[in-house]
């Protein structure tokens, strides 16, 4: 099948180049010229597992290119995925500027029959302004349908070719014919591929993050309350999570989310409420709780060391999760902020979030070449992002580089009974000191 994807951020080079891999012959389509010379020359512009290899394979196979001319690949494709940026605007609500933009073109460039298919996470009513927005320009028979992503960074390779669920809205036999015949290859195994109308589509991938966000706010304030009471959040969890009501996913306590979605999506979802006058008061709790949550670490590094000014502070993990460099609201930047505010220093590592980090911080932070580096003359170390090569470090070095023993860790990496042996103070989440 021919397939356009419009847009090469992290949903759209994915889609294309998972597509591509089952045959189809894709273009990848986008406006920005240095994003797509850089594909042209091999270039991926993201950190994502195992991407750089499926692009460099079906490019070599023909199957899949690149181009900025947008409405050429919308011309020589029956299937068109949106796949563009939906940025939250100043009142929350998602910016569907980009994704009009795409359908005005789409209209225009139409020369026979086609699908569209809205990949961007948008509002409940997207698709009919789509629907109307390529009907102000064209008379072509064409299906407008919702197919929301569901991939997560740092596994979203493995996440379309093995989906755990397939959801498609649509309001034709001609769609539902096109998008069974495009996801056939990936629910081999049995997982659904789910048909719904094109409303509970698009609300149900701005619900699912917000049960998501909310499980991760909730089991912060049951932290805090471990804390408090003397609790262990760790035991609180496997009880919990051990009730197949409940399970144990997202039961994790920590810095706060972030990244590209929750945030953005949980926010859409209020202002979609509040137009239509219904107010979602356990969102907005979610949101209060999660932003108290980011500044919680740095309070605990301020008790733990007594006084932050003058202190160099080690930071290791910049992206707001492993295996990708999205900075996108990141709780190092709240951490790394308020260290800065309060007149300290920081030497942060990442193993590959530094380059866009630096367009956050600029040279008001100090890059460290590994984790040791990092903590070479700190006064303390903060652990933000869990990655693997954070796990079993060598704590005799880090004991040996830092000033004073401390380490406050975002992620619960560590017991805190062989940390206490090895000398350290430490500091976690919902573990009492």
């Amino acid at each position: 099948m021919n397939v356009a994807v419009v847009g090469t951020g992290y949903v759209g080079l994915v889609v294309g180049a998972c597509l591509a891999e089952t045959g189809n012959d894709v273009v990848c389509a986008d406006v920005n010229r240095d994003k797509i010379e850089l594909l042209n020359n091999g270039i991926i512009p993201i950190h994502e597992p195992g991407l750089d290899a499926l692009v460099a394979r079906n490019e070599a196979a023909g199957r899949l290119t690149f181009t900025t001319d947008v409405g050429g690949a919308v011309t020589r494709s029956e299937v068109v995925f949106i796949a563009v940026g939906t940025p939250p605007d100043e009142d929350g609500s998602a910016d569907l500027q980009h994704v009009l933009a795409v359908a005005d073109t789409i209209g225009q460039h139409m020369t026979g029959p086609k699908v569209v298919i809205t990949k961007s996470t948008v509002p409940v009513g997207t698709a009919a302004m789509v629907r109307d927005r390529i009907a102000q320009h064209t008379e072509e028979t064409f299906a407008v349908c919702s197919n929301p992503e569901f991939l997560k960074e740092g596994s979203a390779v493995n996440d379309f070719m093995k989906p755990d669920r397939v959801i498609v809205g649509v309001d034709s036999d001609r769609a539902r014919e096109v998008l069974t015949e495009l996801y056939e290859p990936y629910i081999r195994t049995g997982n659904p591929l789910i048909f719904m109308d094109i409303a509970s589509a698009e609300l149900t991938k701005y619900a699912a993050n917000a049960m998501l966000a909310t499980r991760i706010s909730f089991m912060n304030q049951i932290a805090e309350l471990c804390e408090r009471v003397g609790a262990d959040i760790r035991l609180v969890r496997k009880g919990i999570g051990s009730d197949p009501r409940i399970g144990p996913a997202f039961l994790f306590p920590g810095p706060g989310y972030g990244g590209s979605c929750f945030p953005k999506d949980v926010r859409a979802l209020l202002r979609t409420a509040d137009d239509h006058e219904m107010p979602l008061g356990l969102l907005e709790a979610v949101e209060r709780v999660n932003a108290r949550q980011k500044r919680r670490m740095f309070h605990k590094l301020a008790q733990a060391l007594g006084e932050v000014t003058g202190r160099t502070i080690a930071v290791w993990g910049l992206a707001f999760k492993a295996e990708t460099d999205d900075m996108r609201e990141s709780p190092a930047i709240e951490l790394i902020e308020d260290i800065l505010e309060h007149g300290g220093t920081v030497r942060a590592f990442d193993p590959v979030a530094a380059g866009n980090a630096r367009r956050v911080f600029g040279d008001r932070i100090v890059y460290a070449t590994d984790p040791y580096d990092a903590t070479e003359g700190a006064d303390a170390l903060a652990i933000v992002t869990e990655w693997l090569a954070f796990r079993n470090p060598d704590f005799g070095r880090i004991a040996g580089a830092l000033k004073r023993p401390i380490i406050v860790d975002g992620r619960n990496l560590y017991r805190p009974e062989r940390m206490a042996e090895l000398g350290f103070t430490y500091r976690c989440i919902g573990v009492p000191d």
